[in-house]
């Protein structure tokens, strides 16, 4: 990060050295340093920051770089290749570079690395459906460069993910080769899902490259260019016209025989290839009604069932060689975000198979009970099951697609731990400092500090006259301010409102999720897009999730700041601060402090909730001071808004950490551990145990530190982990005298960890 925020000279040395005017050696050293540098989205963005183009261009003259060669040279030309072509995998984020890979003329060259002799060709620029497959059958003919087609499949599919719904490939280049290229995917695609039917052992190399090339054509079909979504399926069908439905009948035959086992029952591989299959023929309409009477949707919910009951996690690069890379696998500090796909990839495809399928079905909700059985899940069980990957899975896709499916059931929206906290308050007058004022005179309070982070379309605009509209005849709102009363805010709603939509909205507000009926969902529908809550809209209006879009957090920090100053009524202190320079950015108090809002509080803490209402002394205050550090505030406080605890350093950084640095590091943790059981915090509590114990395992020697530290709190589960921690140590650290430190108690609970190690076989160091 230091290297790329402070480094334009090196990127455009390094984009130089990628320049063909360098020898191959050269150059394929800066496409390995730049392979290093972009390992994932946020470092990719910050490069084409400072030199998309021409980075573009120096990849495009890399994979460009073909001659006809032998033996030695040869295979350093396809070294060199492949080094070019992984780098052009940084196609699968999305960002400008895309439009300079189009203007650069990418499907020309990737077809270049298809058949070498496809340059010396002269085609038409306009050619009929036939002759583009018989063109194409005769480049996958030539066998050229095998080793390459993984990475072309990839290029191009990621290329049709992020292209925009006007794509239009006229503007850069003969739109035959864009043509022949998809003609080229499909046929492969084709060729994979008939040879699965007899494939052998010899054919296994083979059928990786196979993935790909599915892979591919499943993102065309699906991709928001109305061209290439086109273009694919209409080429798709037409290979398909002598065998299809045979194949097809196949494919559902291979995934009944994987549901039928209860768990995967087959190579991964061939699994992945036949889900593909199966959702790129719910793409093409002349297939799904056969989908749809051939039990499809049956298949797929019962292969929902078997990836979650049997927790099955595969990553694409674990079939995909290809994208193995030694770069990525050396990550040390580094902390990187989970690729959008994630690593449940048979239970991803099979959410996308199924929304697919519920898409093009009616209404499944009154079939559900057909499918209905020990091998499926009732529609309960399947609704609380998708609620589930949407709070606790990190893979943003397949959380996109189990609220996708959702959305089919009537539940519109995003369910998260936060939600389920927040969502508490929803109804509750307690804490309430707005009113929304419908035209019949009805009224609902609500919290300014949660419409301010998540439905801001619906506060009044600061500094707005009293009584002044702010719309026109359309709107949904007027606003007036009230002066006196229980009330900061009255809002004004117009007649345009729909009591039931409403209250629907308010639910999504507070929950993350709304849960309404099909009559509802058109109120609910126009109420969404006046809000401008373009996330629930989507879901309303069944819209497929496009790849790579952030998954919606229902994160509230935003309420720590500006947005939410104005609605604070707590504010919140630290026992322990040490000396420290301090100036709030709020207010003129001179002490370390957090401006807070009890709702969140009330909400998330029981602890919290029963002191606001007791009517003691401290309920009446305008600041509480929690009996922590200012360091363990500040986590708390986060954990609260936002339900994520902040971790140490991790890798290099915390190895080379001085012991005392890594026990100041971990202390407010320990101090987090004990306030949870005080306030009754339970997943706080897991959470701060978690890290300890994943750093107590990466730094034996603060185990003896902890077990003190943790018994002054009187945490003797956690005592006993470190002393766990500790016991292999035991009798080097009695003769060393390090023990000495030590309470005689906590002394004998590392003496018996040892003893009981002993016991079980463990080895003890002397």
């Amino acid at each position: 990060m230091n290297l790329i925020e402070n480094g334009e000279a090196l990127l455009q040395m390094m984009v130089q050295c990628m320049d063909r005017s360098h020898p191959h050696s050269v150059q394929v050293e800066g496409f390995r340093l730049a392979q290093c540098l972009m390992r994932n989205e946020e470092t990719c963005l910050k490069v084409m920051s400072f030199c998309c183009e021409p980075f573009v261009k120096a990849i495009m003259c890399g994979i460009s770089q073909q001659r006809s060669l032998s033996g030695k040279a040869a295979d350093d030309q396809v070294s060199f290749l492949v080094e070019a072509c992984s780098l052009a995998l940084i196609t699968r984020w999305a960002g400008k570079h895309h439009f300079y890979f189009w203007k650069q003329g990418i499907d020309g060259v990737l077809l270049g690395l298809l058949s070498k002799d496809f340059h010396k060709n002269s085609y038409q620029e306009f050619a009929s459906l036939e002759q583009q497959i018989s063109i194409a059958q005769e480049i996958l003919s030539d066998n050229y460069l095998l080793v390459l087609r993984g990475y072309v499949w990839d290029i191009l599919g990621w290329l049709a993910t992020h292209c925009g719904e006007d794509f239009n490939p006229k503007i850069f280049r003969n739109e035959l080769y864009l043509d022949i290229l998809i003609t080229c995917t499909c046929l492969a695609f084709v060729d994979a899902i008939s040879k699965w039917r007899q494939v052998c052992q010899n054919d296994v190399v083979d059928t990786f490259k196979s993935e790909s090339a599915s892979r591919a054509v499943l993102m065309m079909i699906y991709s928001s260019s109305k061209y290439i979504a086109s273009s694919a399926r209409v080429i798709l069908s037409e290979i398909l016209k002598p065998n299809g439905k045979e194949y097809l009948i196949h494919i559902l035959c291979t995934l009944n025989y994987s549901a039928s086992q209860r768990n995967i029952g087959m190579p991964v591989l061939k699994l992945v290839i036949n889900l593909i299959g199966l959702t790129c023929y719910c793409g093409l309409p002349q297939y799904r009604r056969h989908l749809i009477k051939s039990k499809g949707i049956e298949t797929l919910l019962v292969l929902v069932k078997c990836c979650l009951d049997n927790d099955i996690h595969i990553k694409r690069q674990s079939f995909a060689p290809h994208l193995q890379n030694s770069f990525h696998d050396r990550i040390c500090c580094w902390v990187c975000t989970e690729e959008w796909e994630g690593g449940d990839i048979p239970l991803l495809y099979s959410l996308w198979g199924l929304a697919e399928l519920m898409h093009n079905s009616g209404s499944i909700r009154n079939n559900l009970n057909i499918y209905a059985g020990e091998m499926t899940y009732t529609e309960t069980e399947l609704v609380s099951k998708l609620q589930e990957i949407c709070i606790h899975t990190s893979s943003p896709g397949l959380r996109w697609y189990a609220a996708y499916v959702l959305s089919y059931f009537g539940v519109y929206g995003f369910p998260s731990k936060l939600g389920k906290r927040i969502g508490k308050a929803l109804n509750e007058k307690e804490y309430a400092d707005m009113q929304l004022i419908l035209t019949k005179g009805q009224s609902l309070s609500v919290h300014g500090v949660v419409f301010a982070v998540r439905c801001s379309a619906l506060l009044p605009p600061k500094g707005l006259p009293i009584n002044e509209k702010t719309f026109d005849g359309s709107s949904i709102k007027d606003f007036t301010e009230k002066v006196h009363g229980e009330f900061q805010k009255e809002i004004r709603l117009s007649a345009h409102v729909d009591h039931d939509a409403l209250m629907k909205l308010l639910e999504y507000v507070y929950l993350g999720y709304a849960q309404a009926g099909e009559e509802l969902v058109k109120k609910l529908k126009t109420l969404a897009k006046r809000c401008n809550l373009q996330h629930l809209l989507q879901l309303l209006c069944r819209k497929h999730p496009k790849w790579s879009t952030p998954f919606p957090s229902s994160d509230l920090s935003l309420a720590l700041g500006p947005a939410g100053f104005q609605f604070s009524d707590i504010i919140l202190e630290a026992k322990v601060t040490e000396l420290m320079c301090w100036t709030c950015s709020f207010c003129s108090l001179s002490e370390p402090h957090i401006h807070v809002h009890k709702v969140i509080l009330s909400s998330s803490c029981d602890y919290m909730q029963a002191l606001f209402q007791s009517g003691m002394k401290e309920s009446h205050l305008g600041t509480i001071k929690a009996p922590v550090s200012w360091e363990a505030l500040v986590k708390l406080v986060n954990w609260f808004y936002s339900s994520e605890l902040s971790s140490p350093p991790s890798g290099c950084i915390w190895d080379y950490m001085e012991t005392e640095e890594k026990l100041r590091k971990l202390r407010p943790y320990v101090e987090l551990c004990w306030l949870a059981e005080f306030w009754f915090l339970e997943d706080l509590k897991e959470d701060c145990s978690n890290v300890i114990v994943s750093c107590l395992d990466s730094a034996r020697p603060l185990s003896i530190k902890i077990i003190q530290i943790a018994a002054d709190f009187s945490l003797w589960k956690l005592a006993e982990v470190a002393a766990n921690y500790t016991a292999p140590f035991y009798r080097q650290l009695h003769d060393s005298g390090e023990l000495e430190a030590l309470d005689d108690m906590l002394v004998d609970m590392v003496r018996v960890a040892s003893v009981r190690l002993s016991q079980e076989g463990g080895s003890n160091t002397m």
